[in-house]
């Protein structure tokens, strides 16, 4: 018997906030951790909230498997079915690796980091594989056209990849001027004519205080003169 096809479709949605939208969000949110301007302020945030999105991750990925294991026919004769089970045995031991997070400067730190990062991107990109399958099974057992969702999906995972590329680039537009409006050929600290003005300035007052002295020294000659005469 099949399952009804409210099921499959809240499957499907369940599947995709999980591994299609939260743990893609909380691995962009993280990749913010790599900026030098991070305050310990802002790096604390942006922790506990990449913690928050995959731990969400994780429980609807869960109430999926969940859904799945009571209301379809899980013989694993698909990939589909076979890689839904192989991510829900990874994201619990994500999460756990997680969960256990070295301090900084630890003598584990990087194996830990290398681990996580490593597990982390491949949970990733095997569920937004497994949703274009379980968009293909949808279409072939409910006769339905999956092309939007597809589209829609395709949309959205192509948004989410540009922002995680843009965030090495975004410094280093802002120092090339192209953000900020700036013309980087010309520095900003160097203004001509100001300088050009500062020396008309400076030279005034020499050029009075040297016509003032000539004016007092041809003064004292005449004086002189008539002295003499």
């Amino acid at each position: 018997v099949s399952p009804p096809i409210s099921d499959i479709v809240l499957h499907g949605i369940l599947s995709w906030a999980s591994m299609g939208f939260l743990m893609p969000v909380g691995i962009v949110v993280i990749r913010t951790l790599n900026k030098e301007d991070c305050g310990q302020r802002k790096l604390r945030l942006l922790i506990y909230f990449h913690a928050i999105l995959q731990m969400l991750a994780v429980l609807l990925a869960t109430a999926g498997g969940v859904l799945s294991l009571k209301s379809f026919e899980n013989s694993f004769n698909n990939s589909h079915q076979r890689i839904g089970l192989a991510l829900y045995g990874a994201i619990w031991v994500q999460a756990l690796i997680g969960f256990r997070r070295p301090k900084r400067g630890s003598k584990g730190r990087s194996a830990w980091y290398c681990c996580h990062w490593i597990l982390g991107t491949l949970v990733s990109l095997l569920g937004i594989f497994n949703i274009y399958t379980g968009l293909k099974a949808y279409q072939k057992r409910t006769a339905r056209s999956a092309g939007l969702w597809n589209f829609l999906f395709t949309a959205e995972i192509s948004l989410l990849a540009f922002f995680y590329l843009f965030q090495d680039k975004w410094e280093y537009l802002q120092k090339q001027g192209l953000v900020s409006g700036t013309d980087p050929s010309t520095p900003s600290h160097q203004v001509l004519p100001q300088r050009d003005n500062q020396k008309e300035v400076l030279m005034e007052p020499s050029r009075k205080s040297n016509s003032l002295g000539n004016y007092f020294a041809k003064t004292n000659a005449l004086r002189k003169l008539f002295q003499l005469t």
